[in-house]
């Protein structure tokens, strides 16, 4: 093949470019996503790691040791593939390995990093290292991740068979991103794995940040001082074409008779165990037969990477003399060039896009002449060697690590955003199936476990109450609400044989939370404390107008609802001293909540005038709220959307009934018919609820993530609240 059949031209690669790290013309919720990037806490990078002898191995456990060195130890653990049974003697870094032959293991590590907090994997992609046909075994952990995942590709094959095409196109599927570092794969994965250019990101093969120096600096370190060094180094194979060189050094010898060829690396494990050391003894037989043996060094180990420094650093010219053009990455080569080598190589597709603009020489395959050639033009002209070295260096700053680990973040943060906009659904293969008109079983195991002698634990980890966090009142009130509510429910539904929720009532939980109630109420201020510490000792004088509000709300409740006198006596004297505070309130939660337990209470003791008192003035407060601030477009009572929305016009809908206010009533299910058209996907109209993360301030963009229960809670008792005033089932279908 010529070398003009193969070069590729500039402007094919820049019509196909992956999105470079920053975009042009994005929207300005991505703008401020992207001026402050939400940066994951612990990212898994699976890839081989070191010990292991070969080159993924390496950029593995330096691009672990970049991200670490920039963004701190704590956020890294890494998942190597092991190719022997006995595996290797991993660093701390190394949490988990996978056998790779085993499926079972791909399985077991994608449970790990689930049940570990992972909020990012980052997987180095290679066909070779993981199991089953085109390396499939991989498949089984992406799809069992419930994080985010992006995958960078070191192979990318422009005619893959049947099986790499398959497993190609999973991965692209299951990534959220992928990083390529040439755009040739990038122009590959368009055309043949029909990727969209937007999910592809460039990020270059990481080089280390080297001086730039004279190579005389290393050359006695080796023995070769005085001498002019061409190097070679890396995992031998056949593919290296390292023969090539060998067979140009009698023509090159003959113009410079100084030059000395160093071959740096051991074979690679899998053809040594498959073939033995066969091509390290070709290439010195081959060295001796055109009698250039004592001008050929060979370095049979592993090269570490202070190692790599010295033989770089030791070389005059550096050489990759590849035999095949479908090497879209070469880790020797980036390395070389982020060392300001002179550089000779092959034009397989990482090369030439390296090597342009004069940054190197490149030769046609199969051709020690024009190797000898070229060798003998850079050593005859230094100034030509030292300009090209030059240029690649200044060209490799964007390379260095520290660069590098900062486009990893960047695209691992741009992933997060993009979550945020677009979430996936996650555990679907688990989620209950709905059914409407059908209420699913009761269970009341999390309540319990939660529940400890002085109340309801604030937080959990996963199903393990969250001690650090202590007790709220906010939690303890709806807790009491709650076991009221069952408590009127199973006397409702005695003695009915196909009841899912008769005879579960834990009645001892209801005082239990109502002296959590009793023990916050502060009667020098006349409020309510909110946080109360595992070790029992209050956080504050006075909590939120909020938690006041749920406070009343839950006694009012049991004041209202409940048939058992000693805790209703209990609760009255509670009510009578908390209740006037919610005059002086001004938070329209606070109104809200503080009305429905009013309300609770007026249903059962409707003569109480300080109470109705209380009433009207925050029902009114209410009204006028939403009043002053709705238009055609915003029906609501505020210019934001926050939490807790449904409970305000469930207020204005329950407190309107009681008192046969038309007005109050309208106003409640205008406000609620907006709320819920809101809180719906435009797409699938499924209930998407605003997030905590940022609500929705009018005029800007609703906030999708961090959406809390009581969203759903608040919207299904509100909806329940308007068919129940109505009569129509249009509410109540979206209770359901």
């Amino acid at each position: 093949m010529s070398l003009s059949n193969t070069v590729i031209s500039k402007r094919a690669l820049e019509v196909v470019s992956p999105r470079p790290l920053v975009r042009d013309g994005v929207s300005p919720a991505r703008a401020r996503a992207q001026s402050k990037p939400s940066l994951p806490s612990r990212i898994a990078v699976i890839g081989n790691y070191l010990p292991r002898q070969c080159g993924l191995a390496t950029f593995t456990a330096d691009l672990c040791e970049a991200i670490s060195a920039e963004y701190g130890a704590a956020r890294l653990l890494a998942l190597p593939v092991n190719d022997t049974e006995e595996g290797y003697d991993y660093p701390a870094r190394v949490r988990w390995s996978l056998a790779q032959d085993e499926v079972a293991s791909y399985e077991e590590a994608a449970r790990f990093l689930n049940f570990n907090n992972i909020d990012m994997v980052c997987l180095q992609h290679e066909y070779g290292i993981f199991g089953g046909p085109a390396g499939s075994h991989i498949l089984h952990l992406l799809r069992g991740l419930k994080m985010p995942a992006v995958t960078t590709l070191h192979t990318v094959l422009r005619e893959p068979d049947p099986n790499q095409l398959m497993v190609m196109e999973e991965i692209a599927e299951l990534s959220d991103r992928l990083i390529v570092m040439s755009q040739l794969s990038s122009q590959i994965l368009q055309e043949v794995f029909k990727v969209p250019g937007s999910k592809i990101d460039m990020v270059p093969h990481g080089v280390p940040d080297l001086p730039f120096l004279d190579p005389n600096f290393y050359k006695d370190r080796f023995g070769v001082e005085g001498k002019a060094v061409l190097l070679t180094f890396g995992l031998l194979s056949p593919n290296k074409g390292i023969e090539n060189v060998i067979q140009a050094l009698p023509q090159i010898l003959s113009k410079h008779n100084n030059v000395v060829y160093i071959i740096a690396g051991a074979t690679h494990p899998h053809i040594l165990r498959r073939e033995g050391d066969q091509y390290r003894g070709y290439l010195q037989a081959l060295a001796k037969e055109v009698g250039v043996e004592s001008n050929v060094i060979f370095h049979n180990h592993f090269v570490s990477p202070e190692e790599m420094v010295e033989f770089i650093g030791a070389a005059d010219i550096y050489i990759t003399p590849y035999r095949h053009e479908e090497q879209v990455v070469s880790g020797t080569l980036a390395y070389a060039l982020g060392a300001g080598k002179a550089i000779i190589s092959t034009p397989y597709w990482h090369a030439i896009e390296l090597l342009d603009d004069r940054r190197g020489a490149l030769v046609p395959f199969q051709n020690p002449g024009a190797i000898a050639q070229k060798t003998v033009e850079l050593l005859d002209t230094p100034a030509i060697r030292h300009a090209m070295r030059k240029r690649a260096y200044l060209f490799a700053r964007d390379m260095i690590w520290k660069r590098v680990a900062q486009g990893y973040m960047e695209s691992f943060s741009r992933v997060r955003s993009d979550r945020m906009e677009s979430p996936r659904v996650q555990f679907s293969a688990r989620a209950t199936r709905k059914v409407l008109n059908q209420l699913p079983e009761l269970k009341l195991d999390y309540l319990k476990r939660l529940t400890d002698d002085t109340g309801i634990v604030q937080h959990a980890i996963f199903t393990i109450p969250n001690r650090g966090e202590g007790y709220t009142t906010d939690d303890n009130a709806r807790a009491l609400i709650f076991e009221v509510l069952l408590a009127q429910l199973n006397k409702d539904q005695l003695g009915t044989a196909d009841s899912a929720t008769a005879n579960i009532v834990t009645p001892d939980l209801s005082f239990r939370y109502l002296a959590f109630l009793e023990h916050a109420f502060n009667p020098a201020k006349g409020r309510f404390r909110n946080f109360l510490g595992y070790d029992l000792h209050w956080n504050e004088a006075e909590g939120s107008e909020d938690c006041h509000g749920r406070a009343l709300w839950g006694l009012g409740t049991v004041l209202g609802r409940s048939k058992d006198q000693g805790l209703k006596c209990a609760t009255g004297r509670l009510f009578e001293f908390s209740s006037p505070a919610a005059m002086g309130f001004r938070s329209p939660r606070a109104w809200a909540y503080s009305l429905l337990g009013i309300q609770e209470y007026l249903d059962s003791f409707p003569g109480d005038r300080d109470a109705q008192k209380i009433r009207s003035v925050l029902a009114r407060r209410l009204l006028e709220m939403y009043e002053s601030i709705r238009s055609r477009d915003w029906k609501w009572f505020e210019n934001i959307l926050a939490y807790g929305n449904a409970r305000l016009p469930q207020a204005m809908l329950l407190v309107g009934s009681a008192c046969a206010d038309d007005r109050m009533v309208s106003a409640g299910l205008e406000a609620l018919d907006w709320l819920l058209k809101t809180q719906h996907c435009e797409t699938n109209g499924h209930f998407v609820p605003i997030g905590s993360q940022g609500f929705y301030l009018q005029g800007g963009e609703k906030a999708r993530f961090d959406q809390q229960p009581i969203e759903a809670a608040g919207a299904v008792s509100a909806s329940l609240q308007a068919y129940r005033l109505t009569g129509d089932s249009r509410w109540r279908n979206e209770a359901w």
